[in-house]
């Protein structure tokens, strides 16, 4: 049996999505005039405000206002900043005067703020209504694009927020009853200026769908809903992932990111984490006298630093992520540490004894030394290089963020090399401890 011709359709609109990031601008361009208006309207929606700006650009003149026009006033806003500069005057004439009106204010807002994430559409209503003139208002303002009505907020008239009541229990309240005597004043807000981060926190913390944006004077401004918060966590995480893995963060996904501003993300880093390495190679030439005398030692240099670097890189990518998602705080660094402590020694221990057994039972042929005391070597300098790593990779975190500096900057390679380094001190330290008088 031969495909419908929605089948098609939906097919070559999943084809057309599936290849979207390998394809050029002008690519994209023609295989989204080819799909039908519902399928069209599906894909442009669900693109990045980066993707539906170079789409529009990409389309002829005459067609921009159509596209533009689907947009919410916050998506508009995210379209907009994303659009040249040059375009950006051009592509706001297209919109609607009141949508418009919307935009330009939300324009005003920093990319990362509350007020720069909200929508300006939401269900309002007076305190003194009664909830059936309220349920009927409700009905005209749904018909006005609501963002959402799941929560209905109760304004006085200064268009300060005064109280909140939920679409359920607006339609469970007796009729007669005014909208103050149903509504709940303990309402959750944010800032306009509150950073996005802390907006999520603020919505997972509490468990809500949408949470009101208010300015200093405790007026609302909107609401940032789940989903625009669900954005604003992939895009934070990226950024932080981006960062521990030892890079800047990248402006535009990955595929469109020019190779210039790729090198030039990551040269810093790599140039740091260089500069570092080569303080590796000096520690191991001031031990230069130690090795020579016993060259066993030489051996179990990448087990000894590479177990280090490993514990700091475990350590630092837990505490990132947990400051990152509010599970820690800054002030919370004394638990940290001690559990660190604990931690970084049991995993040291438990290296300890299987480098032990390792060097123990399979002992260099060429060493002078007993293999009890090379084991034992090898098994104390994991233990303090785990925990040593351990707590650095714990601590660091806190010490940027003490600085103001974002925790995501302590990178697990920029830790490693730290710890490798230092790893080395110990190790020497150790053998020096321990073979002095048999080999040293």
């Amino acid at each position: 049996m031969s495909p419908t011709e929605a089948e098609l359709d939906a097919l070559e609109a999943a084809e057309l999505a599936d290849a979207w990031p390998a394809l050029s601008v002008e690519e994209r361009a023609e295989g989204f005039r080819l799909l039908s208006p519902v399928e069209a309207e599906d894909l442009f929606l669900g693109l990045t405000a980066h993707d539906q700006a170079e789409l529009l650009l990409a389309l002829p003149a005459g067609e921009r206002q159509l596209w533009i026009r689907q947009l919410a006033p916050d998506d508009a806003a995210d379209f907009v900043q994303e659009a040249p500069e040059e375009e950006r005057d051009r592509l706001l004439a297209l919109i609607d005067a009141e949508t418009r009106k919307e935009v330009t204010a939300l324009l005003a807002y920093a990319e990362d703020e509350a007020g720069g994430l909200m929508s300006p559409r939401y269900a309002r209503l007076r305190p003194e209504m009664r909830v059936d003139e309220a349920i009927a208002y409700l009905r005209r303002q749904a018909r006005e694009r609501l963002e959402t009505i799941y929560y209905i907020y109760v304004l006085d008239g200064e268009q300060r927020l005064v109280g909140v009541i939920s679409f359920r229990e607006l339609f469970a309240a007796p009729p007669d009853k005014t909208v103050r005597e149903v509504m709940r004043t303990d309402v959750v807000t944010v800032p306009d200026d509150m950073d996005q981060e802390a907006v999520a926190q603020t919505i997972a913390e509490h468990d809500l769908m949408a949470v009101p944006v208010l300015d200093a004077q405790g007026r609302i401004q909107g609401i940032v809903t789940v989903d625009d918060i669900v954005d604003v966590v992939r895009e934070e995480a990226t950024e932080d992932i981006q960062k521990i893995g030892g890079t800047s963060a990248l402006d535009a996904p990955y595929l469109q990111v020019g190779i210039l501003e790729m090198v030039r993300k990551r040269v810093g880093w790599l140039a740091i984490l260089f500069i570092g390495s080569l303080l590796t190679a000096t520690v191991i030439s001031y031990f230069e006298d130690q090795i020579a005398k016993a060259v066993v030692l030489a051996l179990f240099i990448p087990l000894i630093i590479s177990s280090g670097g490993n514990s700091g890189s475990q350590a630092t990518t837990l505490v990132i992520r947990a400051l990152a998602i509010g599970e820690v705080r800054p002030r919370d660094w004394p638990r940290v540490l001690w559990r660190e402590v604990r931690a970084g020694l049991v995993l040291g221990a438990i290296l300890g004894l299987i480098g032990f057994a390792r060097v123990f039972l399979l002992p260099p042929d060429d060493s002078a030394a007993p293999a009890t005391l090379i084991a034992l070597v090898v098994a104390t300098s994991l233990l303090g290089i785990v925990l040593w790593g351990s707590l650095v990779g714990a601590m660091l975190p806190f010490a940027l963020s003490r600085l103001g500096l974002d925790p995501a900057s302590a990178s697990a390679p920029f830790v490693a090399t730290l710890v490798d380094v230092t790893g080395l001190v110990i190790y020497f330290s150790v053998a020096m401890l321990f073979l002095r008088g048999t080999l040293l």
